[in-house]
């Protein structure tokens, strides 16, 4: 994120345009290994002998130091503040846009992904650290995999007490974690998670972009490239003609998507219950979501620029529109009908549902105490996934082992399209410390707290 903070993946979260931003910001480090204090030599020392390689220490201006390396060939970075307690927050950060660099921010203090969480944590005497996935796009299962690599890691160099966090996708690789490794963490917070099912989710944001096709068609706000849902509608993959560096060009791609979305938009600021007005509220009243610019764009984008990422991880489609009634009380019969008869239709494939359900459908069901932030409107992620999750743990008889936090959606300028939107992941740097404070409370005295949360920051 850059106009508000974002649990997300520093340089490459897709819910605002300027994704890159956030790869800005000064070095404040020294050269590698280079003046290092006794206790961070033998750090260096004791990370190679931990089966890490490319071990890179660099002494940081506040005191601190941050270690880069590699376990088994993948990226980890960390930094370790100068009043360690000997605990740490690893953090697993969201969806990438296809075709983005795998590797983490170097310093997850000065280029934090987490949208304020690790340099809070940091500065409470936590180490933070993170790892790269395998892949850019969907990737639960390498995620999974290289973060609890990363948690053993620092196990070997003595960190005993270690907290997990996600944001967005990353709260779908905290489900798994814990569900699955119940004692690799002490405890677990998920913001703006993906906490449910990936079906639904996705299933959305096919929908958007069916209707949106629909609604669209022969018409200037028709979005560009292949029409087909069952495809991204363009790649985001450099061509090697173009001589363009990969963001840029993935920056440009993306633009192309949002540029007709947002002109709608326009229009119907411009001319309320025209043409344009009725679109969106159709669309929005058939999917049920707000009806505002971010709310279309930002989902949109994911999917037409993720699709044919997300059949090859899943092994093919994990949504099933083929029998789907779509409908809405904007609708007449007439319209209906034809509406039912025309949309785009996708059939599962039920061996990618099953690897989707793997990589995760949440069960309710784990014992690593979890807190879990949502804001009550989210342009990416629906509130409904949060929902999904709290029913999950009262049917499991497990709903003591989770905090579920709600609050307010914030809206953020949409950078190139002179429009703002809901955030994804719209939390201010306090209300995720407080979060953070109380699962450490929690974890500390047994008893699960009732946190007051720090307003939303005010409107510019």
């Amino acid at each position: 994120m850059t106009m508000t903070p974002k649990l997300g993946r520093s340089g490459s979260a897709i819910a605002v345009l300027a994704f890159a931003a956030v790869l800005s910001g000064a070095a404040c480090s020294t050269p590698a290994n280079a003046d290092l204090q006794p206790a961070q030599a033998a750090f260096a020392a004791r990370a190679t002998a931990q089966q890490a390689t490319d071990v890179d220490v660099r002494t940081r201006a506040d005191g601190g130091f941050t270690v880069n390396g590699r376990l088994d060939g993948d990226h980890f970075a960390m930094a370790v503040p100068s009043n360690w307690n000997g605990q740490a927050l690893v953090f697993a950060h969201g969806y990438s846009v296809p075709g983005s660099a795998i590797a983490v921010s170097k310093d997850p203090v000065e280029k934090d992904p987490s949208g304020g969480l690790m340099t809070g944590a940091y500065a409470q005497g936590f180490a933070v650290a993170h790892s790269d996935f395998d892949k850019a796009g969907v990737g639960v299962e390498s995620a999974v995999e290289n973060t609890l690599r990363l948690r053993a890691f620092l196990g070997r160099m003595g960190v005993t007490d270690a907290y997990v966090a996600g944001g967005s996708m990353g709260g779908n690789v905290v489900m798994a974690i814990i569900e699955t490794h119940p004692t690799a963490f002490k405890g677990a917070l998920s913001g703006c998670g993906l906490i449910d099912n990936w079906s639904d989710e996705v299933g959305l944001l096919i929908d958007l972009r069916a209707l949106y096709n629909f609604y669209t068609r022969d018409t200037e706000y028709a979005l560009p490239g292949e029409t087909d849902i069952r495809r991204s509608a363009i790649s985001t993959t450099t061509p090697d003609a173009i001589g363009l560096l990969g963001d840029p060009y993935r920056l440009l791609q993306m633009k192309r998507i949002a540029d007709p979305i947002a002109a709608l938009f326009k229009a119907a600021r411009d001319s309320p219950g025209g043409r344009e007005d009725q679109i969106i509220a159709k669309i929005a009243s058939i999917t049920g979501v707000t009806p505002e610019p971010a709310s279309l764009i930002v989902p949109i984008m994911t999917v037409s620029l993720g699709m044919d990422d997300m059949n090859a991880t899943f092994g093919g489609f994990i949504y099933d529109n083929s029998a789907k009634v779509y409908a809405s009380p904007l609708l007449s019969s007439e319209e209906s009908q034809r509406l039912n008869r025309e949309i785009a239709r996708i059939t599962a494939d039920p061996a990618a549902v099953a690897y989707a359900d793997r990589w995760r459908r949440s069960t309710g069901r784990f014992s690593t105490p979890l807190v879990a932030l949502h804001n009550r409107v989210d342009s990416l992620v629906p509130y409904s996934q949060f929902e999904g999750l709290v029913r999950k743990t009262q049917a499991a008889g497990n709903a003591d082992r989770l905090l579920a936090i709600t609050v307010p959606e914030i809206k953020t300028p949409l950078p190139g399209t002179g429009l703002e939107g809901i955030a994804h992941c719209g939390f201010t740097p306090a209300q995720l410390g407080a979060a953070f404070d109380a699962l450490q409370a929690w974890t500390t005295t047994g008893q699960r707290p009732t946190p007051v949360m720090p307003p939303p920051a005010p409107a510019p």
